[in-house]
């Protein structure tokens, strides 16, 4: 206990609860908060990974063993986290934790997809309802009450094909985060969200891109899903390295005056700023050529993009 409440230049250790730190962006994240003098609970899913990202990382980074779908596990770490801060409000909450589930879906399993929801989307409501009180939405009104950071997306604004699954929770985690910022007000309490375009990590990987491939070889979309396995592969090399969206994340915890959104992507033009711009019939038109879904005409018929390009984007 006392490990937790030592003071650093006279003031008190501030806490800060992030999900889903055994790997990545959740790793990364704990890591540089650690460095500049936040006790950090990190929760995992497994005594191994507690064990191991404890001895990493230090005294300063706390294991929780909690599943952001599992009430209980939540509800402990909740009362856990509660003790040890012996009523000084959390600094923050990053909700972090998340699965990617693609395929078709045409053929996406159901059952994927709602556990796609129940970890992105539910797991990130029970988490932060549960961590509210912490936070400073209780009585008396902290003084300083904490905020929360939500990871977002450029899927949670824009949707490609086999993507669509995580996209969705994105685009919910997006809405969420609207909602929740506007009525804990009240409090005090400012929630953000950081954007991301491609970034190092393996939530790719975990999806089981190869699986993926394999599992929709005999439909009409075998070709599609191989060449997205491609894009999503070569983004996962090339993307933003984890430490550098772990320093915004922490920048944003910290800034007098933050930003609702924080917009990161390596090509920030094609990534972010372009599909928001293009009428949707001429992203459709785009994608669906890159990825060959576009239909096969008859040969008297030439091949180019709508003609209605009028508009605001919608359509």
């Amino acid at each position: 206990m006392a490990e937790v409440r030592r003071r650093i230049d006279g003031d008190e250790l501030r806490g800060v609860v992030v999900t889903g730190v055994s790997s990545g962006i959740g790793y990364a994240t704990a890591k540089e908060l650690a460095a500049y003098g936040y006790r950090v609970f990190g929760t995992v899913r497994s005594a191994e990974d507690a064990a191991r990202v404890r001895a990493e990382l230090g005294y300063a980074l706390y294991p929780l063993i909690m599943d952001v779908t599992d009430a209980a596990s939540i509800q402990a770490a909740v009362k856990e986290v509660g003790e040890l801060m012996e009523g000084d409000c959390l600094a923050g909450l990053i909700n972090n934790a998340g699965i990617a589930v693609a395929g078709p879906l045409m053929h996406v399993d159901l059952a994927e997809l709602r556990r796609q929801f129940e970890v992105n989307v539910m797991g990130m409501m029970a988490v932060t309802q549960a961590f509210l009180p912490l936070l400073g939405a209780r009585d008396g009104f902290p003084e300083k009450p904490g905020r929360i950071i939500n990871l977002g997306s450029v899927s949670g604004h824009t949707t490609y094909p086999f993507l669509a699954p995580y996209a969705a929770s994105k685009h919910a985690v997006e809405a969420l985060s609207d909602g929740l910022r506007r009525e804990l007000m009240l409090y005090g309490i400012d929630v953000i969200v950081m954007v991301l375009g491609a970034v190092q990590t393996p939530i790719w990987e975990k999806a089981g891109q190869q699986a993926l491939i394999e599992r929709y070889a005999h439909t009409d979309y075998a070709s599609g899903a191989a060449q997205m396995h491609q894009m999503t592969s070569r983004l996962g090399r090339d993307g933003m390295p984890v430490a550098r969206v772990a320093r915004a994340i922490r920048l944003a915890l910290e800034a007098s005056n933050p930003k609702a959104r924080y917009v990161m992507a390596n090509n920030w033009w094609l990534g972010w700023w372009l599909p928001r711009r293009l009428p949707t019939r001429w992203m459709d038109w785009v994608i669906a050529k890159q990825l060959g879904l576009t239909r096969k005409a008859p040969a008297a018929e030439e091949d180019t993009p709508p003609d209605d390009v009028s508009g605001d984007g919608e359509g």
